[in-house]
C-alpha cells in the first residue's frame, strides 16, 4: 500500500507533513517546530505518530521536539547534536519506514547540518530548507559553492520527485525569480498558477523536480537567459548560483 501525506500550517509560514503507512500504522513526521500543530494533525487525521524526522536544527524545526517525543514515545532520527535524536544520521545513509527505504541526503549550505530525507518508492523528497518552490535556503552557515552542490544532488533525483519543502516562501521567490529569468515562458506560466493558488489561500507545496527544473532559477545557473541577464557569460555555474543567492538577499 502507498504511503499517505497529510501536510499542515504552523508559524506564520512553515509547514510539517505527517507520514502514514496503513499497512502498519506507522507515522512519521517531518521537523517538529510546533508541538500543538503535530498534535492537532494527528488529531485531524486519527494517527498515531512513531517516529520523527528532523532535518536540521534551527528552533522553528526542532522547538516541539521534546514535548512531542514525551508524548508519543516516537522515535526521533536527524542530525548529530540535536537534543533528543535517537538515530543521528549523515549523508549516504539509509533507514527503513514501515518496509520503505529512505535515503538521506546532505545539503549544507542553510546550515552546515542540514538532512533532506528521498523515499523512492513513493516518489517524494522532504527538503526543509534547502531548497523552496523556485528559491532556496539562505546561507546562515555555508556559503554558495557548498549550496550549489547540494543543489546539484537534488537535481539528479528522477524529474516526477514529488518535493515537500518547509515554507510557504514562493510568491517571494516567483518575484524574485522574474526578476532573474523574465524570458523565461514556463517561469511566467507557473506564475499564473501560484498567485491563483495564493489568492483562495492554497498552499503551494509540494512541487516537483520537473517544474522546479524549468522555473528554479537557483537550479539554472548553466542558462544562457540567466547568465546574459546577469552579464556572467563566462563564469562557473558556482560563480552564478553564488550571485544570484547574493542578489535575493538584497531583493
Amino acid at each position: 500500500m502507498s504511503l499517505q501525506f497529510h501536510q499542515f500550517a504552523y508559524n506564520s509560514d512553515n509547514y510539517g507533513v505527517l507520514i502514514h503507512d496503513a499497512s502498519t500504522g506507522a507515522t512519521a513526521c517531518v521537523d517538529a517546530g510546533d508541538a500543538k500543530a503535530i498534535s492537532a494533525a494527528l488529531a485531524e487525521t486519527g494517527w498515531s505518530l512513531s517516529h520523527l524526522w528532523i532535518t536540521h536544527h534551527h528552533w522553528d524545526h526542532t522547538d516541539g521536539l521534546a514535548e512531542i517525543k514525551r508524548d508519543t514515545g516516537c522515535v526521533v532520527v536527524g542530525p548529530e547534536g540535536i537534543d533528543g535524536v535517537d538515530d543521528a544520521l549523515k549523508g549516504g545513509d539509509q533507514f527503513e519506514f514501515a518496509g520503505h527505504k529512505v535515503e538521506v541526503i546532505h545539503t549544507p549550505g542553510h546550515t552546515l547540518d542540514m538532512l533532506n530525507f528521498h523515499v523512492p518508492a513513493a516518489e517524494v523528497v522532504f527538503t526543509g530548507d534547502t531548497m523552496f518552490v523556485m528559491g532556496c535556503g539562505r546561507l546562515f552557515e555555508g556559503d554558495g559553492p557548498m549550496m550549489w552542490e547540494s543543489m546539484q544532488k537534488l537535481m539528479k533525483l528522477p524529474l516526477d520527485t514529488k518535493v515537500y519543502c518547509a515554507h510557504e516562501y514562493t510568491l517571494a521567490s516567483l518575484d524574485f525569480a522574474l526578476s532573474i529569468d523574465p524570458t523565461n515562458d514556463a517561469l511566467h506560466a507557473q506564475a499564473d498558477r501560484v498567485r491563483m493558488m495564493r489568492a483562495a489561500g492554497e498552499p503551494t507545496v509540494p512541487t516537483d523536480m520537473k517544474t522546479e527544473m524549468a522555473t528554479n532559477p537557483f537550479l539554472r545557473p548553466d542558462d544562457p537567459a540567466i547568465r546574459s541577464q546577469l552579464g556572467m557569460a563566462n563564469a562557473t555555474n558556482a560563480d552564478v548560483f553564488t550571485e544570484i543567492r547574493k542578489r535575493k538577499d538584497t531583493f
